[in-house]
């Protein structure tokens, strides 16, 4: 009988570290996915230029 518990426990820590590795890789999915918005003419413009001042 003891070995039937110790079988439940070692299920039981694969089941929660595989549940912990799940909830990381999910998480790093959702933060990969907020890109940044792209320029608007405006600040492309701007960007551009202090580049092109940078470099004179």
């Amino acid at each position: 009988m003891e070995q039937l518990n110790w079988g439940y426990v070692q299920l039981g820590l694969f089941a929660l570290a595989f549940g912990g590795l799940q909830i990381w890789w999910i998480g790093s999915t959702l933060r990969r996915q907020r890109l940044p918005r792209p320029l608007s003419e405006g600040e492309f413009r701007r960007s551009l230029e202090r580049i092109w001042q940078k470099q004179d």
